[in-house]
């Protein structure tokens, strides 16, 4: 399966961003969906993560209760609608699938999307 994430831009600290990840092939619905983000200077760590069903979500603990993960398999797009952003989740923020493993471990994911750099302003 191949990624594109996109939606990403520049946004005042408190504000919301809504970024999107399309993907092609007709297995999109049998895949476990994540997210994650690489700030400068920093590894790449875990934001969110989806079931491949959308039925379960999980989060990391720095953004759970801003952000949001969402599904539509009919449209091969995963969704992450960020809120009340904070000048600390400037990054670079990628997509990945998966069909086994951890939600949160970087490595159980095969593929990934390019990324789209989110730059919160304080």
């Amino acid at each position: 399966v191949q990624l594109q994430a996109f939606g990403g831009g520049l946004v005042q600290a408190g504000g919301s961003l809504r970024l999107s990840c399309a993907a092609s092939g007709s297995t999109f619905s049998t895949y476990y969906m994540g997210w994650f983000r690489q700030a400068p200077g920093k590894e790449r760590e875990f934001v969110g993560a989806t079931s491949a069903s959308g039925g379960m979500t999980y989060y990391a603990g720095s953004v759970k209760g801003r952000f949001t993960i969402s599904r539509d398999n009919a449209k091969r797009t995963v969704y992450l609608q960020m809120n009340s952003l904070k000048p600390e989740d400037t990054a670079v923020y990628y997509c990945a699938a998966r069909t086994y493993g951890a939600p949160d471990v970087l490595d159980s994911y095969r593929y990934w999307g390019q990324g789209t750099l989110v730059t919160v302003s304080s």
